[in-house]
């Protein structure tokens, strides 16, 4: 992204940013985002930007938008390719310079996850990821952790691969509750607080495969395994332990 924003770093707020992928231009940069984070059975044509603090008027179109998350120190920690998108109405300006609301027509695909929005609000916070604090989330926002986990990981340039440097790591069947779950407990346990090692099982065979070479994940210790076991269905632990074997990953189940 070429166009300069001002840095607010006292601000608590991340900034949502669409801009051309090729040229970097700056279409519109606000506090807030409506109808992008969304149930795919209630997507709108029009996406709604809150509070922006520039809007390229001139430029009402292009085909090649992503839409980036910016930190509170205006560092990019998300990012979704979009496609095309029109400019549509545009609300007042405020006392404060900025433009109460802009809407566009965006012809993408949006995220699927509607909790996803809280999730990179504190992840745009700056604050340091803490060990289990995906599990002060409600399951029903799990789903939505992994997904941000995911983003913001490849967004940060990080590859899907081991970069721990503990040999073994260690689960606690008690906090898997999903398949999501067991993804978020996993990538913490190798990765740290906010890591990523897979997101489904192909995913997960991919970070294995590219940490042999350096740092391969030798064993995984699973505590209290029979409360996954009455959580998660058969066939995804199976295939689980499919592919550790396949790996050659000891998992300890106790």
């Amino acid at each position: 992204m070429t166009g300069e924003l001002p840095m607010m770093i006292d601000a608590d707020f991340p900034m949502y940013v669409v801009a051309d992928e090729e040229s970097g231009d700056v279409l519109v940069a606000a506090e807030e985002v409506n109808g992008f984070f969304v149930d795919p059975e209630e997507e709108s044509p029009e996406v709604v930007f809150l509070r922006a603090h520039r809007v390229d008027i001139g430029r009402r179109r292009t085909e090649d938008a992503v839409l980036e998350i910016l930190n509170r120190h205006r560092e990019k920690v998300g990012e979704y390719f979009i496609g095309r998108v029109v400019l549509g109405d545009t609300g007042a300006e405020s006392a404060g310079g900025k433009i109460s609301s802009v809407s566009y027509r965006f012809f993408g695909t949006r995220c699927e996850y509607p909790g996803a929005a809280k999730i990179w609000r504190r992840w745009a916070s700056g604050v340091a990821v803490e060990k289990g604090e995906w599990l002060q989330w409600p399951v029903s926002h799990h789903g939505a952790w992994l997904h941000v986990v995911q983003n913001a990981w490849f967004t940060s340039n990080h590859r899907a691969a081991r970069y721990g440097v503990d040999e073994v790591a260690h689960l606690d069947g008690v906090q898997i509750f999903t398949k999501s779950g067991f993804f978020c407990a996993l990538g913490e346990a190798v990765n740290g607080p906010g890591g990523y090692f897979g997101s489904n099982l192909d995913a997960l065979a991919d970070c294995i495969s590219s940490s042999l070479g350096e740092k391969p994940l030798m064993k995984i210790v699973w505590r209290n395994f029979q409360a996954s076991k009455e959580s998660l269905d058969r066939a995804f632990l199976d295939s689980i332990m499919e592919v550790m074997r396949e790996f050659h990953v000891d998992v300890a189940i106790c």
